[in-house]
Formats: structure tokens, C-alpha cells, sequence
């Protein structure tokens, strides 16, 4: 089963007892941290409850659309104050699509000093559960979007759907989509099924890796009540600046580095985002680009930040990015889909050497 029917009942009831509920995302938010957040907010407002949605930092033009007309959002790093002043007067709190309160970074403090209750809903592994009262965690699912729509329609059908089984369409209204799930064509979809498709699409790159029989269920069953996938696409793949496409083209020209053994890497320093104007989220796919040469099993993309790079890692099947993250920059999640971090002054002395440190550890995991 997907979920415990027990933990959905409780679920159901602390939704129905708050008054004031933050729905909060993890730091640089990708379309599925903003699809599965935007997507629980909308159900909980359409229950008549106050919702906030938090996220740590800014969000890539390219996915705001996500975020409909209506809906409280605040950015913490440009809204300090009023981010956790939303914190504070929430008496319910969801975390959703990351396992820990760390991944909220500056919002971390304040939302663990909070006496509401808190929910964690994530698919990536070790979850944190000490810091949560509920928590629905599943890895082996697309992304978070796809866990949130099989848990709306649980709390809203009073069932809880097998995680890959095949059931037919449900009768009667929905508010995943607005209408009734059989009908097609006719009636504007939800915005929360857009949310969510969205959310799934994005995590899963366009249906190109962890993809599950469930998966397709549920882009079949939103597709069949109206949601534009086509209109999705545009908006996600399809609205980036020049700079962003001269950029791809130009790291991979000139910064792609292939390694003995099928890794591959590319340092996209700060000079580098200056010369090329990068705005957040516009080197979003690029670690995915060397996997589509036949040799290369590991692909690691190093982003400079504030004392630190972000780390990105994909991998074939077979070999594991996970493992890579956790064992060399502090990070984690999925087997082929991982990130972390690698710092400078405790890791490396200097942003020059990240190249050698890279490199190395590319070298221990892969012979």
C-alpha cells in the first residue's frame, strides 16, 4: 500500500482541526519541491483553511507559473519577517519533498522551535522522522508530486490506492481536476492537477528516469481530465532566455571534462554564471547532458555559491549517485538522481581546487 489508512485518518483530522497551516519547500526549489507544495496548499485552501507556502529561496522564472493567483507565498531569504512570522502562527506545518528541516536552511530554526504539529511527506531516503509528528515517506515513487496525488485522492476518496496497482477512474467530482474523473474536455482543469503533473514531469525529466507503473497511472488519469501537458512543456522547457541555451552550449564545448571509467564533470564557477548573466534555476538538465554519451556511467555538475558549490549528480543504471553524494559531499538522494555540497575551507582550500577533488573522487568510486 502506499499509505497507512490510519496515518491518512489522522491526517484528515488535523487538517480538520487547523486553522493557520505553512506549507514549506526545500531550499532552491525544483518544479516537483513547487508542484507538490502549490498542489497540497490548493486542496487545504479549497477546505477553507489559511495556507502560506515557504520556500527558503528564490524560484526559476520558468516554473512560476506554477503558482496561481490566490495563494500566499514567501520567499525567506526576500521575506524574512513575514516568512516566519507565517511559521510562527501556523498550528500545522508540512514539509514536503525533502526529509529533514535541514533543507529549509535559514527557515530551519523557526520551524523547529514551532509547537504545531508537523507533517513530512518526501520520497527521499532517511527521512528525519523524530521531528515529525506524521510522516508519509516513500522512495520508491517518481517524486514528491506523485505521492501528494495519491494521497489527495486518498483523503478525498476515503481510500488509500495500492502504489502501483491498476484501479479504474472513480466516479462522482474530484478536486485533483475539477470535474468528474471520467469526463474529457468541457471544463477547465484544477490547478492542482497542473501543479502536480508538473511537479512529476520535472522529477522525473520528462519521463526519462524513475518512472513506475503508478507513474503513468496517474499522468493518465490527469491527462484525462483536462490537464495540458503540452501547455506544461512550453512553460518548463520551452520559456528560457538566450543566455540559458548559450550557456548549455558553452559548458559542454568547452568545461566538459570525460574521466577513465565513465565519469564525467563540469564546474560552473561564478565567473562563469557572471559572463553568461545565469539567473536560478537556468543550469537546470545540464548534469544530465554527458549521460547521453555511451561511455559515461556518472555525471557531476559543480555550481559555485557563497563558500560552497552545489553539487549535482545522475547516473546509468547500474551505478549509483547516491553513494557518490553521501560518501564525498555530504549529500544523498535517489540511486541514479543525488545532490550535496562541497565546501570550501573545510573540503577544499580554494574554488580552484575543486576540479582535483572531483576528480579524485571520481576516480576512488568508479575503479
Amino acid at each position: 500500500m502506499l499509505v497507512n489508512a490510519s496515518d491518512i485518518s489522522c491526517l484528515r483530522q488535523w487538517i480538520a482541526d487547523a486553522k493557520r497551516i505553512a506549507v514549506v519547500g526545500h531550499t532552491h526549489p525544483d518544479g516537483d519541491a513547487l508542484g507538490s507544495t502549490v498542489g497540497l496548499a490548493l486542496y487545504l485552501q479549497a477546505q477553507g483553511k489559511e495556507v502560506t507556502c515557504l520556500y527558503p529561496d528564490c524560484i526559476a522564472a520558468n516554473l512560476r507559473f506554477i503558482l496561481p493567483e490566490g495563494l500566499p507565498v514567501h520567499i525567506h531569504d526576500a521575506q524574512k519577517r513575514s516568512a516566519e512570522s507565517a511559521v510562527e502562527k501556523a498550528d500545522l506545518i508540512f514539509l514536503v519533498d525533502a526529509n529533514t528541516f535541514k533543507r529549509t536552511e535559514g527557515l530551519e530554526p523557526v520551524l523547529k522551535a514551532s509547537p504545531a504539529r508537523k507533517v513530512l511527506i518526501d520520497h527521499h531516503l532517511n527521512p528525519d522522522t523524530d521531528s515529525f509528528g506524521l510522516v508519509f515517506s516513500t522512495p520508491e515513487i517518481s517524486s514528491a508530486s506523485e505521492l501528494m496525488y495519491w494521497m489527495l485522492k486518498a483523503m478525498e476518496e476515503g481510500v488509500v490506492p495500492p502504489i502501483v496497482a491498476s484501479r479504474p477512474l472513480p466516479e462522482g467530482p474530484s478536486l485533483l481536476s475539477g470535474r468528474g474523473w471520467p469526463e474529457i474536455g468541457g471544463t477547465t482543469p484544477s490547478p492542482i492537477g497542473t501543479a502536480l503533473l508538473t511537479g512529476m514531469t520535472t522529477d522525473t525529466n520528462n519521463f526519462a528516469n524513475s518512472v513506475f507503473p503508478s507513474t503513468l497511472q496517474m499522468a493518465s488519469e490527469l491527462l484525462a481530465s483536462g490537464v495540458d501537458r503540452d501547455a506544461i512543456l512550453q512553460q518548463v522547457y520551452q520559456s528560457y532566455r538566450e543566455n540559458r541555451v548559450r550557456l548549455m552550449g558553452y559548458m559542454q564545448s568547452e568545461n566538459l571534462t570525460l574521466l577513465p571509467g565513465g565519469g564525467a564533470y563540469m564546474i560552473l564557477t561564478k565567473a562563469i554564471q557572471h559572463r553568461f548573466d545565469l539567473k536560478e534555476g537556468e543550469s537546470e538538465g545540464l548534469v544530465n547532458v554527458p549521460l547521453t554519451i555511451g561511455e559515461v556511467r556518472l555525471s557531476v555538475l559543480l555550481k559555485e555559491d557563497e563558500g560552497h558549490f552545489r553539487v549535482s549528480v545522475r547516473s546509468k543504471k547500474g551505478t549509483s549517485a547516491q553513494q557518490l553524494a553521501q560518501r564525498y559531499f555530504h549529500g544523498g538522494g535517489h540511486e541514479n538522481a543525488a545532490g550535496g555540497k562541497l565546501f570550501i575551507g573545510e573540503d577544499i582550500p580554494s574554488p580552484e581546487k575543486a576540479a582535483d577533488y572531483v576528480e579524485q573522487a571520481l576516480k576512488d568510486f568508479l575503479q
